[in-house]
């Protein structure tokens, strides 16, 4: 249970709406249920991760994933490092340096940011709470990191702490470092604190050497995916959560499994579940549902359990 000091620290004000940049909204429709997650949250551990990955053991030739928690994967692609919306706190939401107020985990992260090898790269879908963690990204500041973000969100960050810092939009194209990084269109939207509407929102494609790889970011459904592929990937990492009641936001697994497909993934990396309590379905659901839509092709599902690794040679 949290001590009485971190009690002060750390308040839940906020649902799963809340994690979105809505939790204000929240707080004054439904205070009851509000004052329950608060209690819930603050009365419960943060369970252990099953399964801690060891990045030191990948060798710098083909390709390796590690699924951290939510939508945060580590990435390795012939030698080169990066993430994707790095969220490696115990507490999401409202960043108020002596405090956040949010929602708190479920399950740890499977690496925390001192754990991490150097990272060249930094990728950041949106500006949502449970993507974009201002904590964090203080946390992984270097001069020697690149970052790369949607329209209109590096404001939300120290930019000159790292060694640059771009913003891409839908159908842009760049090349950072080894990776070239493209901007995918996703429905979804991208405001922090619900006015800030004009904030970018992406997927993005992402080559190194003869690597690809599709990050989906955060989508509803949508047939976009099969409008922007340009060839194979072999890897997707995709989110298959958050989708009861919030459909209209995020994809259910069938979904997720089509789009992947329509793209045209080799091997699927289900993301977006078991870290959050965002929506109501049970936290295993998503990953079952997206194993069983797989059917025969159920060997292309990776990285079922938080802190699992990938490999491709």
């Amino acid at each position: 249970m949290a001590s009485s000091g971190k009690l002060g620290r750390r308040l839940m004000l906020g649902s799963a709406v809340g994690a979105a940049g809505l939790g204000l909204a929240a707080y004054k429709a439904v205070p009851s249920m509000m004052w329950q997650r608060i209690s819930e949250d603050l009365s419960r551990d943060v369970e252990k991760t099953p399964n801690i990955p060891d990045p030191s053991l990948w060798p710098d030739t083909g390709l390796h994933a590690a699924w951290l928690g939510h939508s945060t994967v580590l990435l390795k692609m012939d030698g080169h490092t990066l993430i994707t919306d790095p969220v490696l706190n115990t507490w999401i939401g409202i960043d108020l340096r002596i405090a956040t107020v949010g929602m708190k985990r479920l399950v740890e992260p499977a690496l925390k940011a001192d754990q991490l090898p150097k990272l060249d790269l930094i990728l950041s879908s949106h500006a949502h709470m449970d993507h974009l963690d201002l904590a964090t990204m203080r946390d992984l500041e270097n001069p020697e990191t690149k970052v790369v973000m949607a329209k209109s969100t590096s404001d939300l960050i120290r930019s000159s702490r790292y060694q640059s810092v771009e913003e891409i939009g839908w159908g842009e194209a760049k090349q950072v470092g080894p990776f070239k990084i493209r901007g995918l269109e996703v429905r979804h939207w991208g405001a922090r604190m619900r006015t800030d509407t004009y904030r970018g929102y992406n997927g993005y494609m992402i080559e190194s050497g003869k690597w690809r790889v599709l990050f989906g970011g955060d989508t509803a459904n949508t047939h976009t995916f099969k409008d922007q592929r340009q060839g194979d990937v072999h890897l997707a990492v995709f989110p298959i959560g958050a989708y009861n009641p919030w459909v209209h936001a995020h994809c259910n697994p069938e979904e997720a499994w089509r789009m992947s497909n329509e793209f045209g993934s080799e091997y699927v990396l289900g993301v977006h579940h078991q870290t959050f309590k965002l929506s109501q379905e049970v936290a295993t659901e998503p990953i079952e549902r997206l194993i069983g839509i797989a059917g025969n092709s159920g060997s292309r599902v990776v990285a079922r359990e938080i802190g699992n690794e990938f490999h491709l040679a």
